[in-house]
């Protein structure tokens, strides 16, 4: 009797001791969950934009990295959740979903393709989650919530800026677009249109050819804008854009090239070569080779750990994150006391500027145009100024 009161007595000892331990690693759980701070990033990292996804991936880590190493923020460390959207909308949504009902994310970093941003931006406003994208600039973004932010400008100013180089400083009277079929592509075109326009008497836009996500093949377009014989041709694309140079050399198309800043991408040269000599696209004022000491922190950091020096688009990965933290530790660790902060920044000094956040979360930044000059991208005018 004796023995099995002391049995019953052992088992209910261990039984007490595993319980305990269970719950005092429970407890550790969420001690280490709560002292974690959590950022989604949501990116192509496959799939037709995945050179921009991954561009950006480089300086968010960087960012993070350096960070971490001085302690996070508010004392706890930062952990950058990613997630794969492969430039396609529906993927975005659902990779939002998981990161704010799963991984319970303080804030996302994302998407570098205005569509995906575009797709989620509901969610996350009903939510009322932050998202601070470093590379949407569909005009239609500026009017997408409360908790959405960019640090990259507006196609409505990039817009404006490339039709005045166009058609005030260029002079050129007959224009012809190539665009994207998506939110960028279109929203783009639009803007650019417009301000020919307005800026013009005797400008015009003679054709405008669009193309669908994913095609490798421009030349029926190509051939129409051909016949139109326009002076210059205003391209909006991603990562299809050398291939496009290609084949306009190809079908003796001899006309100047006008684009955005995704042009400054190391394909371009790579794989268009002598067809991207002379093209001409908008550009922040972001200089790889700058005196400043936070550019060339940056540009040393990065070259140590990729090999590389960083384009424009890890830069704005890089920033996105400096500007997020920057929020985060200033704000109750609450959505709306991120977003409050957001909207206070002024000045911010980044790799890539300056930074102030308007009411709509748009940043303004002077816009410069660069050009490919034996093989290499360089100033054409720093800043243009428009009257």
């Amino acid at each position: 009797m004796n023995r099995m009161k002391y049995k019953s007595s052992a088992f209910l000892t261990v039984i007490a001791v595993v319980i305990a331990s269970l719950m005092a690693f429970s407890v550790g759980c969420v001690k280490k969950e709560e002292k974690e701070i959590k950022i989604g990033a949501i990116l192509p990292l496959t799939g037709d934009a995945a050179l921009y996804g991954d561009s950006i991936k480089k300086g968010v880590d960087l960012a993070l990295i350096q960070i971490n190493s001085k302690g996070g923020i508010k004392g706890r460390p930062v952990t950058v959740i990613y997630e794969d959207s492969k430039a396609v909308p529906a993927d975005g949504v659902a990779a939002f979903q998981k990161l704010v009902d799963f991984n319970r994310v303080i804030a996302v970093i994302g998407d570098a393709v205005s569509s995906v941003t575009l797709a989620f931006a509901p969610i996350a406003e009903k939510n009322r989650v932050v998202v601070l994208s470093p590379l949407s600039s569909a005009p239609a973004l500026t009017n997408a919530g409360d908790f959405i932010f960019r640090n990259v400008p507006s196609d409505l100013y990039g817009g404006r800026v490339a039709a005045y180089f166009a058609v005030k400083d260029q002079g050129w009277q007959k224009l012809a677009i190539l665009y994207i079929n998506n939110d960028f592509g279109v929203g783009l075109k639009r803007v650019f249109s417009e301000n020919v326009e307005s800026f013009g008497s005797k400008s015009k836009i003679v054709a405008g050819e669009a193309y669908e996500p994913g095609a490798r093949d421009f030349r029926t377009q190509l051939l129409k804008i051909r016949a139109t014989n326009p002076e210059a041709i205003f391209i909006v694309g991603y990562g299809e854009v050398p291939q496009i140079l290609i084949q306009a050399k190809e079908i003796g198309l001899k006309t100047k090239i006008l684009g955005t800043g995704l042009l400054e991408d190391p394909n371009v040269i790579k794989v268009a070569k002598e067809a991207a000599e002379g093209i001409y696209f908008t550009q922040l004022q972001y200089d790889a080779n700058s005196n400043d000491p936070l550019v060339m922190t940056f540009v040393g950091t990065f070259n140590k750990k990729y090999n590389a020096k960083p384009d424009i688009i890890a830069a704005y990965g890089y920033d996105a994150v400096e500007l997020l933290s920057f929020a985060i530790e200033r704000s109750n660790l609450t959505s709306e006391g991120i977003r409050d902060q957001l909207y206070k920044v002024k000045n911010f000094h980044g790799v890539t500027g300056d930074f102030t956040f308007d009411k709509s979360g748009d940043v303004i930044q002077p816009l410069g145009i660069k050009t490919v000059r034996n093989g290499q991208f360089v100033w054409f005018k720093n800043k243009i100024s428009i009257e």
